[in-house]
């Protein structure tokens, strides 16, 4: 048994647009493809479809149970009162009501007109007494309101101009997409990449949410996800997990008692709370850590301050995302192709990629350690003797073309270079990856359609 799932998840949506159905699992989970293999065989035994074009409308503003003979009921759940009975039991809301309430904090949540608006009113005003004022598009709408509500630094537009003007108000800053599962977290001109975000949580969640006490019982990440986790489950002494992007992967590790918290590059942070990534539960899991850090604190403790402590502690792990949207799929797959049989054979340990040193090139393949099941081509990987990561992956959770991503990361630990620009960090290593791959030539694109 599960759930059905209905929305355009980060994409835009409405009747011109996406719109989808996901189908969770039993315990929450995004169904592992042992089931969605079934029901795909399913699906080729349909001879005819039944309806029920009698059946009289739900009244869905009404909680309650509703009748329909005496076999078949529908009933209407208030899940924003489940939730946040949830929530109660994983933070500390007198902290977080505390630390709102201050004046020397000021926070803004954009729900980009989608479903974590339908929350955001109970949860940061009425829970936690925060402004009114600080909750931005949290009207939900069918279209949402013709944006696209992918929580990054490209389609979040109004709350980046909000964090980033030079003489804004707002401390803290964040958003979540379509369906709620998504998060972006900002500070006061200052952007948290999702990659960073997963191991900062991961490293404060024993300290600042009561939830983890006791500690973590393992961490896990994506592959195209930097490496900044794997540094803080090795000083924390805890299992690390590397999985193909799907979270999917990361239930079953939670299932078995595995991991406490996880994370994509993609934007999707969660814990073991429940089976799904979580973006109102990242928002507070940040929120916490503040409020934490800022207990007794003269001066408020910020989200850069957050992120430079942990950097100067680990490392920093530079790392961004090109996302090449709506390319022709035939050419999007001829790039990988090429990366396959031409790239990979060729990046031998020792040889060189421009300036870069290959250590090990492969088509990423993942044995799931709880039930043995193997994942196979699941991203184009280079990676380098410094430790620098090329990735290529094609992407499908978009009805229009392909998508094509490229992750390039590259550690850093020279304390005076922790605060340089991203993307400056990494130009010659993104010059690298588009000359191998001939992303250009494959695809015709001059430059990538999101940078994250």
């Amino acid at each position: 048994y599960g759930a059905l799932i209905r929305g355009g998840s980060h994409n835009p949506g409405g009747p011109e647009e996406d719109w989808g159905i996901k189908f969770n699992y039993n315990s929450g989970e995004p169904a592992p493809e042992k089931i969605t293999d079934q029901i795909y065989e399913e699906t080729k035994t349909i001879s005819e479809i039944l309806t029920c074009p009698d059946m009289p409308d739900i009244d869905l503003s009404a909680v309650g149970e509703v009748q329909y003979g005496d076999t078949f009921s529908v009933e209407v759940i208030s899940s924003v009162d489940d939730y946040l009975e949830l929530l109660e039991e994983v933070f500390d809301f007198d902290m977080l009501r505390k630390f709102l309430s201050s004046p020397k904090f000021s926070f803004v949540f954009d729900a980009l007109h989608a479903v974590t608006g339908a929350y955001a009113e109970s949860i940061f005003v009425e829970a936690l007494g925060g402004s009114k004022d600080s909750l931005k598009n949290c009207v939900p709408k069918e279209d949402f309101g013709g944006g696209h509500p992918d929580p990054n630094l490209t389609y979040a537009k109004e709350l980046v101009a909000l964090m980033f003007d030079e003489g804004g108000k707002y401390d803290f800053g964040a958003a979540s997409d379509g369906d709620g599962d998504r998060n972006m977290i900002l500070g006061k001109d200052f952007f948290i990449t999702p990659s960073d975000s997963v191991a900062m949580i991961a490293a404060n969640a024993q300290e600042c949410i009561p939830y983890f006490k006791d500690g973590l019982k393992g961490v896990a990440r994506s592959m195209p996800t930097s490496g900044a986790l794997d540094l803080v489950a090795a000083k924390l002494g805890v299992p690390f997990f590397e999985t193909p992007t799907g979270w999917k992967f990361f239930g079953n590790l939670m299932d078995a008692g595995k991991c406490s918290v996880c994370g994509e590059e993609s934007f999707g942070t969660g814990g073991d709370h429940v089976r799904e990534k979580d973006g109102i539960w990242a928002v507070l899991a940040w929120l916490s850590i503040l409020a934490k850090k800022n207990e007794g604190a003269t001066d408020l403790v910020t989200v850069k301050d957050i992120a430079v402590q942990h950097w100067n502690e680990y490392g920093r792990n530079y790392f961004c995302r090109y996302d090449y949207e709506g390319c022709d799929s035939d050419s999007a797959n001829k790039m990988m192709e090429h990366l396959r049989t031409t790239v990979i054979p060729s990046a031998t340990e020792g040889s060189k990629m421009g300036s870069f040193t290959v250590a090990k090139a492969d088509d990423f393949e993942y044995t799931d350690p709880i039930d043995g099941s193997v994942a196979s081509k699941q991203g184009i990987r280079i990676v380098f003797s410094d430790g620098s990561r090329i990735i290529f992956r094609l992407s499908g959770t978009g009805s229009s073309g392909a998508t094509i991503r490229l992750y390039i990361e590259q550690y850093e630990d020279d304390k005076s270079k922790m605060l340089l620009d991203a993307q400056e960090a990494l130009k010659p290593i993104i010059e690298t990856a588009l000359e191998v791959s001939k992303l250009k030539e494959f695809t015709g694109r001059e430059k990538p359609t999101v940078i994250t």
